[in-house]
């Protein structure tokens, strides 16, 4: 008996589940103060690889995975962690047989940004919980302020 292999989506479409991943591996290097040179040298690949690997256009290898995980400060699974239904259901782009679904990234996706998560990681650097607290509270209003939109 013959079996199907299923086709990868064609060259230009990245899985949805590997932009996911790259992008969670983008935040906790940036948020670590890591260069793309410093990550690569530590899993043994080039930062152009790893340029590759947060922007999902190559797929990360279960080794890689692992190896990036260890010297990023994570386990493997924070990087699946609050995985869109959609990314998890593999309906995104390139998904063969079925209407394409709307793209995990979200317009402006705040992980793309070098400022914010600058400002996640000196948000959770906030030792005291009140004081944590209180910068959330100041953002929340100051986000929700019909002045300064």
């Amino acid at each position: 008996m013959r079996t199907m292999k299923k086709k990868r989506a064609s060259k230009g479409t990245a899985d949805p589940i590997d932009r996911y991943v790259g992008s969670r591996l983008r935040v906790r290097r940036l948020g670590l103060g890591m260069s793309q040179t410093k990550l690569g040298q530590a899993i043994g690949v080039t930062f152009q690889q790893v340029q590759k690997y947060e922007n999902g256009a190559n797929r990360v290898g279960a080794s890689n995975l692992y190896k990036m995980a260890k010297a990023l400060g994570i386990d493997v699974g924070f990087l699946y962690d609050g995985m869109p239904q959609a990314a998890a259901k593999g309906k995104g782009k390139g998904t063969r047989g079925r209407r394409a679904q709307p793209s995990v990234e979200i317009a402006g996706d705040p992980t793309r940004s070098r400022e914010i998560i600058a400002l996640m990681h000196n948000y959770a650097r906030i030792a005291h919980p009140r004081l944590q607290k209180r910068v959330f509270e100041l953002v929340k209003s100051m986000a929700n302020s019909p002045q300064l939109r």
